[in-house]
């Protein structure tokens, strides 16, 4: 089956198979082909004009954007409709990195709250990354986020539960839930998840914008590099031993603190980009204007000689 054309398919043509998955908003079936189907526990209150806006917005981007969104999301590929309902949609099975089996055989995703909680023996087949590995996802967090708002995305419900992470080939993550993101200016397909703990104090649990994305950013970042799912700005950063330099430690606890700001102030992805890099800031020296050239202004104030031009007459 392919989806790639981004066209409604409907219920009746597709096999369920095993079940993958389940949320506080819908049920997830693989249908083979390395695809999934999320069908929605409640269809009633979907708005399937929004999904279909999700869909359109992968369409229409160049090949290179989809190739990254693809490999960032578990975007929305197509409706599936019964009529003129919306039931749910298609996405792409998560990668194979980014999940693992219990001592019992059960397959479950390698979800953030992995990486920012202490590791316990239940689940000690997940591999534990390495300071600096930890600083890697963190940066791979906020430039997965400042990708989103560049192409002009509000995320909502940036929590430990959707989204995922993996250390092969390199520190990677990917994004689940994607039918909860919205176009800036646009509806969402539903009302906004929340999840308790990661929401942002100074705006209601249903609002998703820039802004809360950027206090949620924060403590992505902050409970990452701490390994604390409980962190939060106005308790301060202190991050793992040996995962930040004295630079980006510096930079990362300063950034922390001031997304405990108002509206507007919180830090956007790309100051985090630039704290967390292997490379620092580099400052610059001012320009400093070329002295203008001495003029003789006695060639311009002195008595002007005015005299008549003799002009040549024509054909001489």
């Amino acid at each position: 089956m392919s989806a790639e054309d981004g066209a409604d398919v409907a219920l009746s043509s597709l096999t369920l198979g095993d079940h993958a998955g389940s949320g506080g908003q819908g049920e997830v079936h693989s249908i083979g082909e390395g695809l999934v189907y999320k069908e929605y526990k409640n269809p009633s209150k979907v708005n399937g004009h929004a999904l279909a806006d999700l869909v359109a917005f992968r369409q229409r981007l160049v090949p290179a954007d989809r190739s990254r969104l693809d490999t960032l999301a578990a975007w929305p590929l197509c409706r599936v409709v019964e009529g003129r309902r919306t039931l749910g949609f298609l996405m792409r099975h998560v990668p194979s990195s980014m999940a693992w089996r219990t001592a019992t055989g059960v397959k479950k995703l390698v979800e953030l709250q992995y990486l920012v909680r202490p590791p316990k023996l239940a689940w000690q087949e997940v591999s534990q990354p390495t300071p600096e590995q930890r600083r890697a996802l963190a940066l791979a967090c906020v430039e997965a986020i400042g990708w989103f708002h560049d192409a002009g995305l509000v995320i909502g419900d940036i929590s430990q539960a959707n989204i995922l992470w993996s250390l092969t080939p390199e520190p990677a993550v990917h994004f689940l839930d994607c039918d909860g993101f919205r176009r800036l200016g646009r509806d969402a397909v539903q009302a906004q998840a929340a999840t308790p703990d990661w929401n942002d104090p100074l705006a209601p649990s249903t609002e998703a914008s820039v802004d809360t994305d950027a206090y949620k950013t924060a403590l992505t970042v902050g409970r990452i590099l701490a390994q604390d799912p409980y962190l939060r700005p106005e308790i301060g950063l202190r991050p793992v031993t040996g995962c930040l330099n004295e630079r980006q430690a510096a930079a990362a606890e300063r950034l922390f603190a001031q997304a405990a700001g108002g509206r507007g102030t919180r830090p956007r992805p790309g100051e985090w980009q630039t704290a967390l890099s292997d490379r620092g800031t580099i400052a610059l020296t001012a320009a400093r204007p070329r002295s203008r050239p001495a003029v003789d202004h006695t060639v311009l104030d002195g008595v002007r000689d005015r005299r008549p031009i003799a002009l040549r007459p024509p054909g001489q």
